[in-house]
C-alpha cells in the first residue's frame, strides 16, 4: 500500500476540488527507506546508493486491470505495479534495512509523493548484488 505525502494530498485536492493546475511529473523516481527510532523511515544515503527514475507512461506502469498491461486503467483493483524491471547499483556500503520506499519528483532532493513499506524488509550489505523489484513486484495501490 502506498500513502500519499502531505505535499501530494495538497496538491491533489487543490487539483480535484479547487480548480488549481498540477502537473505531474514526467519521470518519478524511486527511493529506498530504512526505518528511524521514532517510527517512518530516513532515505538511504551514501555507498552508491541513488533513486531510479521511470518515465511515466503506460509501457512503463500497469493499468488497474492487471500486471503487465499497457493500456489506460479500466480494473477495478485500483493497483498499479511497475511493467520493467527496477534495479538499484550493487552497494559499496552496508545500506541498512530496507523496510519502504518512496516515490519522489526529483532525482536528488525534490519532493516526496507517495511512500509505503515493503512486505517483507531486506537488509542490505557493502558487496551484495543490486537491489531490485522485478517486473509486478512493486504493486502500488491507495487503499
Amino acid at each position: 500500500m502506498a500513502a500519499m505525502s502531505n505535499y501530494m494530498e495538497n496538491h491533489f485536492w487543490d487539483w480535484l476540488l479547487r480548480a488549481q493546475t498540477f502537473t505531474p511529473p514526467a519521470t518519478v523516481y524511486i527511493g529506498l527507506f530504512t526505518p528511524t527510532a521514532s517510527g517512518g523511515g530516513t532515505e538511504v544515503s551514501g555507498g552508491s546508493y541513488a533513486r531510479i527514475g521511470v518515465t511515466s507512461a503506460l509501457a512503463n506502469w500497469a493499468g488497474t486491470q492487471g500486471a503487465g498491461t499497457t493500456t489506460a486503467s479500466t480494473g477495478t483493483s485500483g493497483t498499479t505495479s511497475n511493467n520493467g524491471s527496477i534495479t538499484f547499483a550493487a552497494p559499496t556500503a552496508n545500506w541498512g534495512v530496507i523496510t519502504g520506499i518512496g516515490i519522489y519528483d526529483a532525482l536528488t532532493s525534490g519532493n516526496l509523493l507517495f511512500y509505503g513499506n515493503l512486505t517483507t524488509s531486506k537488509t542490505v550489505n557493502n558487496g551484495d548484488a543490486a537491489p531490485s523489484f522485478a517486473a509486478a513486484a512493486l504493486s502500488l495501490n491507495l487503499s
